[in-house]
């Protein structure tokens, strides 16, 4: 059975506009285009990988001046909460497990492996002071 599909398609809180688009259960076709106008393709992806690390405002617009980090897509990034994570869509609280959109809307509650991955990975909103070195 293949479905055909116009439209857009909101996937967590990145929304996706395409063209006309055929797809399988498991072999989804057609043209993506994220909210800021990141094209997706299915085939020789080289978004933020191991060879261009780039996000894409830096494609579009070009790198900052050394000394400035770009920190994230969205430029300047969101400010983070005190005590939480920006996980990608939305913020995480450790202490409650719970993750809320942008908006500060309930999405979901984070298990024991997407936990592990936000504490390891994601941005926090808060600094932690360097460890000092001894005095010779």
């Amino acid at each position: 059975m293949v479905l055909t599909v116009e439209g857009e398609v909101c996937i967590l809180s990145h929304l996706l506009t395409h063209s006309t688009t055929s797809a399988t259960s498991s072999n989804p076709k057609g043209k993506y285009t994220f909210a800021d106008g990141l094209q997706y393709e299915d085939r020789h992806w080289h978004y933020c990988d191991s060879y261009d690390r780039r996000f894409h405002t830096e494609i579009c617009y070009g790198l900052k001046p050394s000394g400035i980090s770009q920190l994230t897509n969205m430029d300047p990034p969101r400010k983070i909460p005190i005590g939480c994570y920006d996980c990608g869509d939305g913020f995480y609280n450790p202490r409650t497990r719970v993750i809320k959109d942008y908006r500060n809307r309930f999405l979901r509650n984070a298990d024991d492996d997407e936990h592990e991955w936000i504490v390891r990975t994601c941005r926090k909103g808060w600094a932690e002071k360097p460890a000092q070195k001894p005095k010779p």
